[in-house]
């Protein structure tokens, strides 16, 4: 299952679970760069997107109006011109359970492009930190980890990964909460999952 860590109360969010049909509207590499980066760095316009992103402007304009459709963005009104919209991420927790999407094939295609997609998104921004110079306080706060030897359940494992999100959530401040001096965005990244051992089908 991939999740967003749940917000505190102070910090609701609706809850999104993504159906068959939202997740074959996400699942296509330069949409998910779109909503990464109007998720990650606030809201943008075509123009400032395909810069950022390195496509035609023509090309970003479709996929946001693809994005908007599915409701994963919204134009942030009053702000702009009719020849240049801003777009911003919908704030919500979206919920995907990839067993939902077993029996069907088509689906299954669409869900293995976005689980692929977002796991290379999770490998860029690790190597984007590793490759910045950060000095030597924030170096040793942050944590590149890995742990091997656990064995679980598949209800030990969820457990685990409920623990996590909420500790990710007890972090989490509440919208519009004033920032902190010295504050700046940061991301945590949870994968856990199985490993078949050697010898086993």
């Amino acid at each position: 299952m991939t999740k967003e860590p749940e917000p505190t109360s102070k910090a609701a969010k609706p809850t999104r679970r993504i159906d068959a049909r939202s997740l074959r509207g996400l699942a296509h590499p330069l949409r998910m760069s779109i909503l990464e980066a109007l998720s990650l760095d606030g809201p943008a316009t075509a123009t400032g997107l395909s810069q950022r992103l390195g496509e035609n402007t023509g090309t970003v304009s479709w996929h946001l109006r693809h994005l908007a459709e599915h409701g994963y963005i919204e134009e942030e009104t009053g702000r702009g011109t009719k020849r240049e919209r801003w777009w911003r991420a919908v704030s919500d927790t979206k919920l995907l359970n990839p067993a939902e999407f077993s029996e069907d094939p088509d689906t299954r295609q669409a869900l293995a492009l976005y689980l692929h997609q977002l796991a290379q998104q999770y490998f860029n921004r690790t190597v984007a930190y590793l490759n910045e110079d950060w000095d030597g306080r924030w170096q040793h706060a942050a944590t590149i980890s890995d742990w091997r030897d656990l064995r679980m359940t598949p209800a030990q494992l969820k457990q685990l990964n409920d623990d996590l999100m909420a500790v990710v959530a007890r972090h989490t401040p509440a919208p519009g909460s004033e920032p902190v001096p010295g504050e700046l965005p940061v991301i945590v990244q949870i994968q856990s999952f199985p490993r078949k051992e050697q010898g086993t089908a």
